[in-house]
């Protein structure tokens, strides 16, 4: 994969730290959550609401603990 280096003032980066769903969730995920997000807000605005009120349960979840792995998920699933 071929990577980049990009310029951002700090307080852009702050921004995009309060988009982050986990600790070790790489820049490059959260900005391509946010393109993600924008595209479908253009598309469909009404479906757009409702996928920013489950992306934020789910962030506060995650936040509370509430998750499963993926190596929880996989003995869960017999893999």
């Amino acid at each position: 994969m071929s990577a980049t280096t990009i310029k951002l003032h700090q307080d852009t980066k702050k921004k995009l730290d309060t988009f982050r769903e986990y600790k070790n969730e790489s820049y490059d995920e959260v900005i391509k959550k946010l393109v993600y997000i924008a595209k479908s807000a253009k598309a469909d605005p009404e479906l757009s609401k409702d996928t920013i009120i489950a992306i934020e349960k789910a962030r506060q979840r995650i936040k509370k603990g509430n998750f499963v792995t993926e190596e929880e998920a996989k003995k869960r699933l017999g893999f």
